[in-house]
Parts: structure tokens; sequence; C-alpha cells
């Protein structure tokens, strides 16, 4: 998880409540270095509502999200790459890590399209700074001209 800088003094505890009734956006990659950048090279996949409560007790390590809907409809094609959790009023919370592999939120299929069933079917909060991908690609994307980052 890698909190806006608004509620990074928060415990998880309020965190999850800080979700009640916000949304939950699928992002396809390139995301933001921080949960306090826009998120401007990225498509949505889909979005999620929470319920109030947002999450339920936690079960066998993973977290327990409530949505209005337990799935929804893919927007756009692509892969999940993140997500970003906004409170009700569109305040940015967090940012996690989403799609195949070591990811805090796994989806049924590996990938998205649109007028397809979208469901989470795992959601577990990492530490911050646990991101599986290496900080030389956040923010990035492949362009004319761009450098592509270099194997150390």
């Amino acid at each position: 998880m890698n909190v806006s800088s608004a509620f990074a003094g928060q415990s998880l505890d309020e965190i999850k409540a800080a979700l009640d009734g916000g949304t939950l956006t699928i992002y396809s990659v390139a995301r933001p270095l921080t949960a306090d950048h826009a998120v401007d090279r990225s498509g949505v996949l889909a979005t999620f509502t929470f319920a109030s409560p947002a999450f339920s007790e936690p079960q066998d390590g993973l977290e327990t999200p409530v949505f209005v809907e337990a799935s929804v409809l893919g927007a756009h094609d692509g892969t999940p790459g993140f997500a970003r959790a906004k409170k009700a009023d569109g305040t940015v919370v967090a940012d996690f890590s989403a799609g195949p592999g070591a990811r805090e939120i796994k989806f049924a299929e590996v990938s998205i399209s649109p007028g397809a069933p979208v469901k989470i079917v795992r959601f577990q909060i990492l530490p911050d700074g646990s991101w599986p991908e290496r900080p030389e690609y956040y923010d990035t994307h492949p362009r004319v001209g761009f450098p592509m980052p270099a194997n150390p």
C-alpha cells in the first residue's frame, strides 16, 4: 500500500474506515510514484464502490473488502497494474498493487475487457514500500526517445 500524505499518520483500521462508501479504481500500468500524484498515463479498467463499512474482519491474513457489487463490468481492455482507493468525497487515500503475481489485489482473470465481469478474489494489504515493481519503473511509459530503465 502506498498511502497519500493526508493519511500517512493513520492506522490501518483508520485507513480502512476512511474508505466507507468510497471507490477502488483499477488502472493499467504506469502507476504514479506516490498516491499524491495524479493518474495521467493509465486507463481506467474498472471501478468498484465500497460498501459501508468498507471492510469486514480479515480472514487468514487477507483483508475482506465489502463492495456494493461483488463484480463490476470492465470499462476498457488492459492488464491491471494498480488500484487507487478514494474516500466517498473523492480524496485519495492509497494506491495498491494489482494484477497477476505477487500483488495486493488479485482478480479472477489476468486481464480486463469492456463489458466482461471483474471480480476481486484476493486482497492483502502489504506494508509501505513492499511493491514488487522496481522503483525506476514508477511513473514511466515507453515512447520514442524515452530511455528504458537499465538493469543493475
